[in-house]
């Protein structure tokens, strides 16, 4: 099986052992992708959904991967810890907004849907777990919008209860579902948006990047073996 490592910023994929000194076996579209392990290739396609949706394209369509494992670093609606794993159990676009024609917010016309399916979120908890890795699943809500305190996260949280926001997560989940190439997303928790102190805790997310960086190669090498 061959998987395709999908990350926001080089940060994250340099947090993988080794990562820093790879090479590029190819550029496209200003993207580098690696090959981190045989049939794992990797690339940090960019911050936001565009970005994103472009580099999960060119994984299933030039690299032919049969898994997207999208890994990185969100913000928490609730109090989990920083650092804290969380494997999404589906997504969801909270910038997406066609209420002034009826349809539910959130909804992607295209697809007629609003949530975004994952791959086993319950299955890859278990992966984890028999790697010595504890995590929790929830849904994840995405938007070109870099998540601070205040209205618009009380918005995101009351609208699509969310565990998670990000950048990223729901517009790979879209392309790999056009694509029909399953989707698993993995993220750490960098800071919690109601917090008093998230400013400082997103500016110092070192130990969410060290515990990605353990877990996600070996959770790649782990959903190879798996009958998808």
């Amino acid at each position: 099986m061959k998987i395709g490592l999908q990350f926001a910023m080089p940060v994250e994929l340099h947090a993988l052992p080794g990562a820093k000194d790879l090479k590029p076996f190819e550029t496209v579209s200003g993207v580098p992708f690696f090959e981190v392990a045989p049939n794992i290739l990797a690339c940090a396609g960019g911050v936001s959904k565009v970005n994103a949706a472009m580099a999960a394209e060119i994984f299933c369509l030039k690299y032919g991967v049969d898994l997207i494992l999208n890994a990185g670093v969100a913000g928490c609606l609730t109090d989990l810890p920083t650092g804290s794993l969380v494997v999404a159990s589906e997504f969801v676009q909270h910038d997406v907004d066609t209420t002034a024609v009826g349809d539910p917010i959130g909804l992607v016309s295209t697809v007629d849907r609003v949530d975004f399916p994952t791959w086993a979120p319950e299955k890859c908890v278990e992966l984890l777990k028999t790697l010595g890795f504890s995590a929790v699943t929830g849904r994840v809500a995405t938007g070109d919008w870099f998540a601070v305190k205040g209205g618009r996260a009380a918005f995101i949280r009351d609208t699509f209860s969310p565990l998670l926001v990000e950048m990223e997560g729901c517009s790979i989940a879209q392309v790999c579902l056009r694509n029909n190439v399953k989707f698993v997303a993995l993220k750490s928790v960098s800071d919690r948006l109601f917090s008093d102190n998230q400013s400082a805790e997103y500016f110092d997310f070192g130990q969410a990047l060290e515990n990605l960086g353990k877990v996600v190669l070996p959770l790649a090498q782990a959903l190879q073996k798996e009958e998808l």
